[in-house]
């Protein structure tokens, strides 16, 4: 995982659609903001986002985004909040299409094809909080040194 001052991210086992989001969220809010940031405000924005709770995100809605613009616990970006509540809905979509959202992961045999079709899915998802994403939640990621040499190539 990326070398950073305090070192690679804790990884997790995710055991509910939340646990996903979760992570996927911390992804989304820590794109173009310093981690420090996002870390200190985390357990604020786990909080506003009912611990990432399925059945109470799927509830959020233009008024709760609204609501959080204006909260200063929490990184006030209107777009990022409104990709959480977007990137709720298709992790609830791959979900039920798939049985469960690992099994999609898992349905690629590449990293790369897996990256390609997870930006085209989810909002604020860029290839660095794809890597985080995965890695974090123990999901199959290539070596860090040679995913970075790749994109200084392109």
């Amino acid at each position: 995982m990326p070398p950073r001052e305090k070192g690679a991210p804790d990884q997790i086992r995710p055991k509910h659609l939340g646990d996903y989001l979760e992570v996927m969220s911390k992804a989304v809010f820590q794109a173009g903001m310093s981690w420090d940031v996002v870390e200190a405000k985390w357990p604020t924005t786990r909080e506003a986002f009912h611990d990432f709770d399925m059945n109470e995100i799927a509830k959020m809605g233009e008024p709760d985004v609204e609501r959080l613009t204006k909260d200063t616990r929490v990184i006030r970006n209107r777009r990022k909040l409104e990709a959480i509540l977007y990137n709720a809905g298709t992790l609830l979509t791959l979900e039920k299409e798939h049985g469960t959202f690992r099994k999609y992961l898992r349905s690629f045999d590449d990293y790369y094809a897996l990256e390609k079709d997870l930006r085209k899915r989810f909002k604020f998802l860029g290839e660095t909080g794809i890597f985080f994403f995965l890695y974090v939640c123990r999901e199959p990621v290539p070596d860090y040194h040679e995913w970075q040499e790749r994109r200084q190539k392109k």
